[in-house]
């Protein structure tokens, strides 16, 4: 009889074969592993036990179903007790004494169920046309209850105990473990127990099946969290057994279509007809290889998606250690790839390295370990007396208490020692794995990765001291620069000193030098006597030379009140026009010594007078124009004019003579600064009219007017706003 109760039963013995054979072929050599092995190797039979009872056509069937229905449970929570006790991590034996008396009582209730099973059972009703169903015997099965009770009590306070105990993956396992337990043991105990107790036994098949809980708990944890390290055999067994699945449904889908609808074959025949059955076979042998492939795609991406690949790891990884040269930053982005490639709970190197003196640097994850030098030094010692270890684990040091207890304090479950030239430079430390520790094939990646680690550490430890080495150069430039900067304030007093010796020495040669034109004017119109023509000559030559001497020491004495903060722009009314008319009138008899003609160009109209320093304005325009005659060749015409264009009065000086070069133009303004054929020209100059002419121009809110081709003739004059109230200012010097 199929009916729906023995298939479910069916495929829960077939599931929790499927785990037995999966975990015991991975690893059989585990007492944790056997443990759990056990307890499912028993579902198996509790399965068994119960499909027995259920379909049984006979007293004695059914009897043998369910004493295995009785006592395989009692064996599966038993080995469940005993795998509660040691995991994750044996220590010691399972047999404590709660368990030993648990034993005790197993086997001896095990015993008395077989060899009177009337003890537990009162009658069985076998159904012809249905399941059978069983009648207990009330203080019996009680006692049943009971045990079963205590049992998962027993169980489960270990498994919470530990729970607390343990964080991180082996945590997570506990969790899952324990929910699956519990539910398959609360739901069990009402159908398989209370319920028959209570006298319906119709539901017994559910227990066995409640297992199924159980199985996909631990089937998560194995997928998730590495519980057995049995991932790959769970994997790739579940795609195996959707292969078999999807061969069968194939099969007699296309052995009953074939059959009935086209050889017309009865539906009963239609299975087993051998002609049919070969040409399936040998065509599903076609699709065995597609189909497996394409089943392990499907439980790769869902089982292996957050797994990684190594060869994505080591481009990611080069990319990375390619990507700068800071070493902090280097060691940082190294240890986050690594450590959540490998699902470490943290990731740190340790580096040594010198530059004059012996330095370290530690850099790794967020909240990582510190590393202390003195520990790092006894792991060197560790490291070098074990014929350079490649990884030092810390589950499997036996050998040193110390170092174990070391790296334990640090949380380091895995260390890479870094070497270079036969020597340690540092340590590479992962904490605890989040899944079931580091395998085989994590501590392959780690090795191939290690000699590119350590060139790019090695780069960037020399990019490091060259940084070093130049902030010692920085340093000694700081101190090179605040000498500088106080032999710079020397020479500032010392100039300050200076202006103030120009500024006296000017105020004094500038009296006698007034005293002397004054005199010799006097002489020239003839206050002390006729003059013949050719004292005449000479005292013109001494009057102009002592009225440059006069604008000279005026130049210096202004130059002197710009270092100084006091030259000052007075304002005043002031008609442009007539002192542009003044100045030029005043320089004819030079012009004319020069042989050149001046042509003035002023408006007749008259222009608008404006708010201005009148004496600084017209020292401007008197050098201007003095530069143009001594600056030109002789017969040749200056060009002075002055024009109002919108709002601002342009004054134009243009002369013929020898320019300016187009390289020294940009200095022109200057102080001090005169150009190279200037200077043969005019040895005598100073370089500071034309210095002066800008800031009293810049003053008064107006615009230099320069323009020069050397050898052609040159253009200086200026641009002053008509309205000059909003320009006022104090000069400083630029």
């Amino acid at each position: 009889m199929f009916s729906i109760e023995v298939i479910i039963l069916t495929l829960v013995a077939i599931v929790n074969a499927m785990i037995v054979w999966v975990i015991a072929s991975q690893g059989w050599k585990s007492v944790v592993n056997r443990y759990f092995i056990s307890s499912a190797f028993f579902v198996v039979f509790w399965a068994i036990g119960t499909t027995l009872f259920l379909i049984a056509d006979n007293l004695e069937l059914a009897e043998a179903g369910i004493t295995l229905f009785y006592v395989a449970p009692m064996l599966v929570i038993l080995f469940l007790s005993f795998f509660a006790v040691i995991f994750p991590r044996p220590k010691g034996t399972a047999f404590t004494s709660s368990n030993m008396i648990l034993t005790i009582i197993t086997v001896l209730f095990a015993f008395v169920i077989v060899y009177s099973p009337s003890l537990l059972t009162q009658s069985i009703v076998l159904n012809q046309h249905g399941l059978n169903e069983l009648i207990v015997q009330p203080l019996g099965f009680s006692i049943y209850v009971l045990y079963f009770s205590s049992a998962f009590m027993l169980t489960f306070a270990e498994i919470f105990m530990r729970i607390r105990k343990y964080k991180g993956y082996q945590r997570k396992q506990l969790e899952y473990i324990f929910a699956g337990t519990f539910l398959a043991a609360v739901f069990s105990l009402i159908t398989n127990l209370m319920m028959p107790l209570l006298g319906n036994s119709q539901f017994i098949w559910l227990g066995p099946t409640w297992t199924l809980f159980y199985i996909i708990t631990v089937s998560v944890s194995i997928v998730k969290h590495q519980l057995f390290d049995i991932r790959l055999a769970a994997v790739r067994s579940l795609a195996y057994l959707c292969l078999l699945a999807t061969l069968s449904v194939i099969y007699y889908l296309f052995a009953y279509i074939i059959s009935v609808f086209i050889l017309n074959v009865q539906t009963t025949e239609a299975i087993s007809t051998s002609p049919i059955n070969i040409v399936l076979a040998l065509f599903l042998a076609f699709l065995f290889q597609p189909i497996k492939h394409f089943f392990d795609q499907l439980t790769d991406s869902i089982f292996y998606r957050k797994n990684y690949r190594a060869d994505d790891f080591f481009a990611t990884l080069s990319g990375l250690l390619a990507s700068t040269t800071d070493l902090r930053g280097l060691l940082e982005r190294a240890a986050v790839e690594i450590s959540a490639t490998l699902k470490s709970e943290q990731a740190f190197f340790f580096l040594y390295y010198s530059n004059a003196t012996d330095h370290y640097v530690s850099a790794g994850t967020r909240k990582h370990s510190r590393l202390p030098l003195g520990d790092a030094r006894m792991l060197d010692d560790y490291v070098m007396s074990n014929e350079k270890s490649n990884f030092v684990v810390t589950a499997l040091l036996e050998d040193d208490a110390n170092i174990r207890r070391l790296l334990h304090s640090h949380g380091i479950s895995l260390l890479m020692p870094l070497w270079y030239d036969s020597r340690i430079i540092g340590y590479l430390s992962l904490g605890d794995q989040q899944g079931s520790g580091f395998t085989k094939r994590d501590l392959k990646v780690l090795s191939t990765i290690a000699d590119e680690l350590v060139i790019a550490i090695q780069n960037a430890l020399s990019v490091q001291e060259v940084k070093e080495i130049n902030a010692t150069l920085q340093q000694r430039i700081d101190v090179a620069t605040k000498e500088l900067r106080s032999s710079n304030a020397q020479l500032r007093h010392i100039d300050e000193v200076k202006d103030e010796f120009i500024s006296m020495a000017s105020h004094q040669l500038r009296t006698p030098l007034t005293s002397i034109k004054g005199y010799l004017s006097m002489v020239l119109e003839g206050d002390m006597g006729n003059v013949t023509p050719q004292q005449e000559t000479v005292l013109k030559e001494a009057f102009n030379s002592s009225e440059r001497m006069v604008r000279l020491i005026s130049d210096f004495l202004n130059v002197s009140r710009l270092q100084t903060g006091k030259f000052l722009v007075e304002y005043h009314p002031t008609d442009l026009g007539s002192v542009v008319e003044q100045e030029t009138n005043s320089l004819r008899l030079i012009a004319e010594a020069h042989n050149i003609k001046l042509s003035v160009k002023v408006p007749k109209k008259s222009l608008p007078t404006i708010e201005l320093d009148e004496a600084k304005v017209r020292q401007v325009i008197m050098n201007f124009i003095d530069n143009a005659i001594y600056y030109s060749r002789p017969e040749t015409t200056i060009t002075v004019s002055l024009e109002q264009i919108d709002d601002e009065l342009a004054f134009v000086v243009a002369d013929t003579g020898i320019g300016v070069p187009v390289e020294e133009q940009a200095k022109l303004f200057h102080k001090f600064f005169r150009a190279t054929n200037a200077r043969k020209q005019r040895p005598d100059g100073t370089g500071v009219g034309l210095f002066l002419a800008k800031k009293v121009i810049t003053a008064h809110g107006g615009k230099m007017i320069f323009s020069s081709t050397e050898g052609k003739g040159s253009k200086f004059g200026f641009r002053i706003p008509v309205d000059t109230s909003k320009k006022r200012t104090q000069i400083n010097e630029a």
